[in-house]
């Protein structure tokens, strides 16, 4: 059995299974202790988030304040700052990964 990691709104998060395998998603919102919904600004718009088993989402230990602000505050957030909060996560990922020499 695998142990759920309490997941919020404004996390990023990779997808594990389906057609977004390997891709960064941020969680939107969490449906109840089983789903939640994602996007990603791009294919996945804020007004039409996907609903995923948190169990096929794998947390990078990364959150984008941000959108989470923005949520908390207004309930909403611009798919221009879901883009642009991914690309910087993906960013600093491949220049981890740069360094490392992988």
């Amino acid at each position: 059995m695998t142990v759920n990691v309490k997941l919020e709104p404004g996390d990023i998060v990779r997808s594990r299974r389906g057609r977004d395998e390997g891709q960064l998603v941020i969680v939107i919102a969490l449906v109840d202790e089983r789903f939640a919904l994602v996007a990603d600004g791009d294919n996945r718009r804020f007004d039409r988030p996907k609903r995923k088993n948190v169990l096929h989402l794998e947390p990078i230990g990364t959150r984008s304040e941000e959108v989470a602000n923005s949520i908390r505050d207004t309930g909403r957030v611009t798919n221009a700052k879901l883009r642009f909060a991914i690309g910087q996560i993906e960013q600093r990922l491949e220049k981890h990964a740069v360094e490392k020499g992988e």
